[in-house]
């Protein structure tokens, strides 16, 4: 497997896909392009005006900052954990640990001691960095109150914080030193753990010839240049905002624009005043942004193309973007190993992107198998598998669990099928699926039907034991506000659609919010759980 997957890299540089950059190179490039260049606005919800630098001087940020780790005892390999929101400090600290050799570890404001302590203590984590508060949450006193279970533990350092362990006078206060070699492009940059679908997180580790490879992939499916200026409003602990939104916007040389607190409106008025053109969140953030701007806020007229991923797209909320924003909206199926795998170029997305998750993207190749390993039929599902310059290294000190095949292969896990067009749809989970009396319920087409309800808000169909069957399907719905709706109701409306009787849920339960993940994915293990506990009870 080892010389399989060597000789695969040597074809990512030769083909130019690797491009052999760390991920401080393309800070460093930028720069020298454009010291002057607006490279950040940083937002914030409780701040009327927000703050802006230049490249310039994030590099003498950065500097400062990597300068400030070394003294603190962070080297090569040492691993940062970084719990910030969206705030400028979080980029001036992940290109200070590319500078000196550091792993990055970006974590979900979310998380709290239970999910912290096992990150901190498996990753040996020497420098741990919160926000003082941030949504009304003390994290400060939080990190401070875990020291004790921390052996490794050196230092609690409090963006927008006081006194000695504040961001400011532990990074920022001395000038930068000269720095030593950082990272090489092969090494470990970035260490981000799963966001927890399946209930089992695991640490995914990313070089910089991955994520640049990222970068370079959507540039050249959207074609984005230096002009353009990026929303970043999905979350930085994330891959979606931190690679395909803050790193791919400093590999263009483009500005960023910030956005700690996810609201509409607020987001929608950043999008107009600063020229926003592009953005990638998941398909509640498009959902907002069409309805605050039918609310009266003004319309982000040099938005042209917004990524959205982590769940199919509604077919109906894909003709509102189009019809009311004059969006184009490009369907993408990635997973923190993967990065971007596949994606619907602007071109197309108005015929693909409802009912696909994209084509392979430039350096990445994708293959549906049947149970036997075979190639799956145009229109079959089978399990995804997936190949290329942008994925992971491998888990974090988790060498026993599997990763790639002989030929390089990794198995996502999903279940796809692929049509004529080599355009994917994801169809399920191979954990998720609904089996019911020997028949395979297809989920995604019942939730993209029951979206086009005018009573659902959003919705997920799961399975729950039954002796009998196997499994029955239950469909958990957040009702729109002032509607509701039943299970005669989502019987009558699928039968209209003349969706076959077998596949209709047998129980309908009506939740205020679905369990999702930060990056906005739908958690069905937790809503299969509680399926289960309610057939139990009745």
């Amino acid at each position: 497997m080892a010389s399989a997957l060597q000789a695969s890299h040597a074809g990512f540089r030769e083909s130019g896909y690797w491009l052999d950059k760390t991920v401080d190179q393309l800070l460093s490039e930028a720069a020298a392009k454009a010291p002057d260049k607006i490279a950040i606005v940083a937002d914030r919800a409780d701040r009327e005006q927000a703050r802006r630098f230049t490249y310039s001087e994030l590099v003498r940020l950065a500097d400062r900052a990597a300068s400030s780790l070394l003294r603190l005892g962070v080297g090569a390999g040492d691993v940062v954990t970084v719990q910030l929101p969206n705030w400028w400090e979080f980029v001036v600290t992940a290109f200070a640990c590319s500078k000196i050799g550091a792993v990055m570890n970006p974590v979900m404001p979310i998380l709290r001691e239970r999910e912290l302590g096992y990150i901190l203590n498996f990753c040996q984590t020497k420098v741990f960095i919160v926000p003082k508060s941030y949504r009304g949450f003390d994290y400060a006193a939080m990190a401070q109150g875990m020291r004790a279970d921390l052996p490794h533990l050196k230092h609690v350092i409090v963006a927008d914080g006081e006194g000695e362990t504040s961001f400011d006078r532990m990074l920022l206060s001395t000038e930068a030193d000269k720095l030593p070699s950082g990272l090489r492009p092969d090494d470990m940059a970035v260490l981000m753990f799963t966001s927890g679908t399946t209930g089992e997180p695991k640490g995914v580790m990313h070089t910089s010839n991955s994520l640049v490879a990222c970068c370079k992939a959507l540039t050249g499916r959207f074609g984005l240049d230096s002009t353009d200026v990026l929303l970043v409003a999905s979350p930085v602990g994330h891959m979606t905002g931190y690679a395909a939104i803050v790193l791919l916007s400093v590999h263009l040389g483009g500005t960023m624009i910030l956005q700690d607190v996810w609201e509409a409106r607020r987001g929608v008025n950043l999008m107009a005043g600063e020229g926003v053109t592009y953005t990638a969140a998941s398909t509640p953030f498009l959902g907002d942004i069409c309805d605050a701007v039918k609310a009266g806020a003004p319309h982000p007229k040099s938005l042209r193309a917004f990524l959205c991923g982590g769940a199919p797209i509604p077919s109906i909320l894909i003709d509102r973007a189009a019809a009311e924003l004059g969006l184009k909206v490009c369907s993408l199926w990635g997973m923190t190993e993967v990065l971007s795998g596949t994606l619907t170029e602007p071109a197309r997305a108005a015929e693909k992107s409802a009912h696909t998750d994209g084509r392979a993207q430039d350096g990445m190749e994708v293959r549906i198998v049947d149970t036997d390993g075979r190639l799956a039929p145009t229109g079959e599902s089978g399990r995804l598998l997936v190949r290329g310059a942008q994925m992971f290294k491998g888990y974090y000190k988790r060498p026993e669990l599997p990763t790639f095949d002989g030929d390089g292969w990794f198995d996502s896990g999903d279940l796809a099928y692929m049509d004529k067009d080599g355009y994917i749809r994801i169809s399920g989970r191979v954990k998720d699926i609904l089996i019911r009396g020997g028949e395979n319920v297809p989920v995604v087409e019942i939730e993209d039907l029951l979206y086009k309800h005018p009573a659902v808000s959003a919705v997920a169909v799961v399975g729950f034991p039954d002796a009998r069957l196997g499994e029955r399907g239950c469909a958990f719905i957040v009702p729109r506000t002032g509607s509701t709706i039943d299970l005669a109701a989502v019987q009558s409306y699928l039968g209209e659609a003349k969706m076959a009787k077998q596949f209709w849920p047998e129980r309908v339960e009506l939740v205020a919010e679905l369990p999702r993940t930060a990056s906005g994915k739908i958690q069905k293990f937790k809503l299969r759980e509680l399926a289960t506990a309610l057939q139990t009870e009745a």
